[in-house]
């Protein structure tokens, strides 16, 4: 039989090689501390939880997480079963031969624990099981790990992963004292170095509340008790008979909440969540895959990256899964999958065959996963493109009207002050009035047909509309203004009807050269407004919009 051999490295892809972001190390050890929760209260350890309260039964068991920078140390605690001093040196000696069950443990393959030693010096394990008198600790020289790696890598000196182990670790035991809970499990990171101050939340003075919301979507905690649809939530999972599987996690004694809210920051000011929405995905067999929840918007705008809540969150056993955006793929009829930017919400990876891989990043491909990301795709793109798309179009088409109600009365204040320069610049802000108007009567139509429920729009589209109602409520678009001061002229064929118009609703109009040059002669106020004209044509071609407009009226109101 062939002698086989795992060289230093396969410690250093455990280790250092595992994680791209450090902070994933929280997600790991909290992962650990609630399969042990768990554990403790089937055990009776610990008061089980009632999975019949209407909001979550958080129970007895609690993780605490101590950030203590000033002494570069990170401490991570749970009040579980902790291990038994007889069993302590074998559990935490394997490594990658984890007991926990595979779909039932939220962590199962044992390696998640060293993923420490990649960001400080020195590694420690604390426990102590319940009824026991004896302290066992495990100290892992993570220096020592990294030289003697090192060494295999550049062939000073060749050592075996066991070498390394067997080198790095020490096993201890103490008596128990009266400051030792009864039952713990302690995880020390003693001495983080310093490339990795994200562990603290950066060198920022809000670096508590970076980690805080890093961990408040990622961690397995309850809803914040200012998001009132989270009894609907709770409502839904317990319909499908599905736990969401919620602890009391605290971080320098403060306990973390799922930060959603119903105030949200978008691309086109604020917008309100004003329900909730579900949606359960089903196997052909009529199985539970999954399930998922958003929030119901008007969908005006994409949300503000700053909004923490932002996007749809994959998770298994309530951790999340990969990042913040790991589902913006599945958003595939546009390149620039906007689409994800627009939602809050999350999915419920429930069946057993959704494993999640290795560094937690996504599902280990096999038969399920293809078909949930299938029905998952299919839901995002007949579903959910068609909200966000249709909330987008009603935002537009309400613009349209604002922008024509907004031109009407601008012109009608021009027309009454004499504003306008000459009869060309009238005629010229008619004809864009008239383009305004048409634009509006067609936004409206859009709103009229979208707002009846019989007619092909999305599922949310008649309740955004209905919404929006107050902001579309004031705008009149058949009202017609008074022919003889706002109708558009209808072009040059009619140059000639409108030459003819009666000298008496000419002589009612006033022209700004009037105002500014009311002793001038007719022939010397043709040639001011012509004069005035070719400068502000220059300013307008010279500048943009806004601009050119500021300046023009700066013009005017001077000349007056």
């Amino acid at each position: 039989m062939a002698d086989y051999a795992f060289g230093a490295n396969i410690i250093e892809n455990l280790t250092t090689g595992m994680y791209q972001d450090s902070k994933v190390i929280y997600r790991e050890y909290i992962q650990n501390a609630c399969d042990q929760i768990d554990k403790a209260e089937k055990l009776g350890i610990l008061q089980p939880r009632n999975p019949h309260s209407r909001f979550p039964d958080l129970g007895e068991g609690v993780v605490n997480i101590w950030l203590k920078p000033e002494e570069r140390c990170i401490v991570i605690e749970d009040n579980a079963t902790g291990i038994k001093a007889e069993d302590f040196q074998r559990t935490l000696g394997s490594i990658a031969d984890s007991d926990k069950v595979m779909g039932e443990d939220k962590g199962f393959r044992g390696i998640g624990r060293l993923c420490g030693l990649a960001y400080c010096k020195r590694l420690v394990f604390t426990s102590r099981w319940a009824g026991e008198d004896i302290i066992s600790i495990m100290s892992c020289d993570a220096l020592k790990m990294r030289k003697m790696i090192n060494e295999a890598n550049t062939k000073v000196q060749k050592h075996s992963a066991i070498d390394v182990l067997n080198a790095m670790i020490e096993f201890s035991t103490r008596s128990a004292n009266k400051k030792d809970p009864e039952h713990f499990f302690r995880v020390e990171l003693i001495d983080i170095n310093d490339e990795n101050e994200e562990l603290f939340g950066g060198n920022d003075d809000d670096n508590l509340k970076q980690l805080t919301n890093y961990l408040s979507f990622v961690a397995p905690v309850p809803y914040d008790a200012n998001f009132i649809y989270r009894s609907d939530i709770y409502n839904h999972a317990s319909k499908l008979n599905v736990r969401i599987d919620e602890y009391n996690i605290k971080i320098n004694g403060a306990q973390i909440f799922k930060k959603y809210k119903t105030h949200l920051k978008t691309g086109n000011g604020s917008d309100d969540v004003f329900g909730v929405e579900f949606y359960d995905f089903l196997a052909d067999d009529d199985s539970l895959i999954g399930w998922m929840w958003f929030g119901k918007t008007t969908f005006k705008a994409a949300i503000k990256e700053e909004e923490i809540s932002r996007g749809l969150r994959l998770r298994k056993e309530n951790i999340q899964i990969g990042e913040d955006d790991t589902l913006r793929d599945l958003f595939t009829r546009e390149a620039s999958k906007r689409g994800y930017n627009y939602f809050i919400g999350e999915i419920f990876a429930v069946s057993r065959e959704l494993i999640p891989n290795s560094q937690r990043a996504y599902f280990n491909e096999n038969p399920a996963r293809i078909d949930f990301e299938r029905r998952l795709k299919e839901y995002f793109n007949d579903t959910l493109y068609y909200i966000y798309h249709e909330g987008s179009d009603i935002n537009s088409s309400i613009k349209k009207i604002n922008s024509y109600h907004e031109k009407v009365s601008e012109f009608e204040m021009k027309e009454a002050q004499g504003r306008f320069l000459t009869t060309e610049e009238r005629e010229r802000e008619e004809l864009e009035l008239k383009v305004k108007e048409q634009e509006a009567e067609k936004a409206m139509k859009y709103l009229e047909k979208k707002s009846n429920r019989s007619s092909k729009s999305s599922i949310l589209t008649p309740q955004i509309i209905e919404r929006r109602a107050k902001e579309i409520g004031s705008i009149d678009i058949c009202k017609k203004t008074d022919k003889s001061s706002v109708e558009p002229s209808k072009g040059s064929e009619d140059r000639s009807s409108a030459e003819s118009e009666p000298l008496t609703n000419k002589s009612k109009r006033k022209f700004l050269v009037d105002t500014m040059f009311p002793k001038a002669s007719r022939s010397e106020r043709k040639l001011l407004s012509e004069t005035l004209e070719k400068i502000f044509v220059i300013i307008q071609k010279s500048a943009d919009k806004k601009t050119s407009e500021n300046l023009i009226n700066k013009i005017k109101e001077e000349l007056k």
